[in-house]
């Protein structure tokens, strides 16, 4: 090839053969050598204390918040969920005519055998308020974690005579928390295994003010029995009484105890829960020390993160024993 400039030929170079060209090449790293790992520096006094120290504290923090926030937000989960096994529970014997008519029932043997604490009774509820629950046997602190309870020596709601049921006022979905609130000639409605009864409220009383009049042959009375409310969302030592009647009531059984425990009436704590937070607290105290003995050895981020959810179910279940020493309407 050639190309004509101002007259003359020139030609063009053509590509050159047996010659091949290389791109430079980088020169070879040169390997670092391997990281040497830091040696361990013990710590000093100072920084085991303030370990120590923020251990110590974050382990009381997350406990009195988990437990504070149980009480008052995820009892209500709790309560729902146990409310929402006992309501199915609860109808199934009523349409199996099984339900407890009395302080006995016929078990699946065909034995008669005393209505187990924590058994549905009963179901209440009151328009009015939007009360709807269902009424388990017993009225100890544990008992009330479920719902409302029935006292154990009074007849069933809607028997001929007087019938008591307990309920909580804050803590654990407070179920009764807004019975203050009826008024005379409000409606309460009790479905036991013997029917239905209607109620009418005859007024609200407190600790100490005058017992109405006991109620006539043939009728029956229900005492709704909480804690009374304050602004501030927890409980004084008074209890709330709301006094119903019914002009027609069932037949009431015979057997009931003359008497319930100490833990069972209004207001009241169970000691007997102490040794099982004694243990509670024994392993709360374990996690910590396992926490400051880790934090030694590996970063506090990593350490939480495996503690966290272990703490958390420990405190769940000392919250659980905290609330039967705790009076059992708040």
């Amino acid at each position: 090839m050639s190309t004509v400039v101002s007259g003359r030929r020139i030609a063009e170079p053509g590509p050159v053969k047996g010659r091949r060209f290389r791109l430079p090449t980088r020169a070879p790293r040169t390997p670092r050598p391997a990281r040497q790992p830091r040696p361990k520096v013990p710590l000093t006094r100072e920084q085991e204390r303030l370990v120590l120290m923020s251990s110590v504290l974050t382990m009381v923090a997350i406990v009195c918040l988990w437990s504070l926030a149980q009480m008052l937000l995820l009892g209500r989960l709790s309560e729902d969920r146990s409310q929402g096994l006992l309501y199915p529970e609860f109808r199934h014997e009523l349409a199996a005519q099984t339900a407890p008519t009395g302080p006995t029932t016929v078990d699946a043997d065909g034995k008669t055998v005393a209505v187990a604490p924590g058994e549905p009774v009963a179901v209440v509820s009151a328009p009015e308020i939007g009360l709807s629950q269902v009424v388990v046997e017993g009225t100890a602190p544990s008992d009330l974690l479920a719902g409302p309870g029935h006292r154990r020596d009074t007849v069933l709601p809607g028997q001929e005579g007087t019938s008591l049921v307990y309920g909580r006022a804050t803590t654990y979905g407070g179920p009764f928390g807004k019975i203050e609130d009826l008024r005379a000639g409000d409606h309460i409605y009790v479905v036991i295994g013997q029917g239905r009864v209607d109620f009418t409220v005859l007024g609200v009383r407190y600790d100490g003010d005058p017992l109405p009049p006991a109620p006539a042959a043939g009728k029956a009375r229900l005492v709704l029995t909480t804690a009374e409310q304050l602004r501030w969302g927890m409980s004084p030592g008074r209890a709330v009484y709301v006094d119903a009647e019914a002009p027609k009531a069932y037949p009431a059984p015979s057997g009931r105890p003359a008497a319930v425990p100490e833990p069972e009436l209004a207001m009241q704590t169970d000691s007997g829960a102490m040794p099982l937070l004694v243990l509670c607290l024994a392993g709360l105290v374990a996690v910590t020390l396992g926490v400051i003995a880790a934090r030694q050895r590996w970063s506090a981020a990593l350490v939480w993160v495996v503690a966290t959810p272990i703490v958390i179910a420990l405190s769940w279940g000392t919250t659980d024993v905290v609330m039967r020493l705790l009076p059992n309407l708040i």
